[in-house]
């Protein structure tokens, strides 16, 4: 089962590479992973999609605060959380649907950041469900690529 950990770090220089290193090395696989500065200029918020049980993300997080740059670790699994991912499409548009692909995007709350006369790039921030979806409509008109950022979540306390 898949795990949402929340960990706040030192932002410094090597810190998430002990992270990643820290659960390679129990062996798991870190699904989705997204690091960004917090409020507080100093700390930085790992989010990590791990594929593990709720026994082993425990032992994890126990050593996890043993690295002396995390002063947090929060398992949003089972806590009402909002996640959030981002995707880029580039999509090939003919003249002709063009119109239809704009308005599917516009149905999804998508928006579209640019494109060629033959192609858009359309961008969405949405839970991985609703992404699938989305790309499963997409898929039809061509998907010449795709990028998709992991996981952020934050608890709803």
């Amino acid at each position: 089962m898949s795990r949402v950990l929340s960990v706040w770090v030192d932002n410094k220089p090597g810190v998430l590479a002990r992270i990643a290193g820290l659960v390679s090395r129990r062996g798991f696989n870190i699904e989705s992973l997204a690091v960004s500065n917090t409020e507080e200029d100093v700390r930085s918020r790992v989010t990590m999609v791990v594929d593990a049980d709720e026994h082993i993300v425990e032992q994890v997080t126990k050593q996890l605060h043993k690295l002396i740059n995390v002063y947090k670790v929060t398992d949003l699994t089972d806590m009402d959380h909002i996640e959030r991912e981002l995707v880029l499409f580039k999509v090939d548009v003919p003249p002709e649907k063009r119109g239809e692909i704009i308005e599917l995007a516009k149905n999804f709350g998508a928006k579209i950041d640019g494109g060629a006369s033959d192609s858009l790039i359309i961008e969405l921030t949405e839970t991985a469900g609703r992404l699938e979806a989305f790309e499963t409509l997409l898929s039809p008109y061509g998907i010449r690529e795709m990028i998709r950022t992991g996981k952020i979540a934050l608890a709803n306390d």
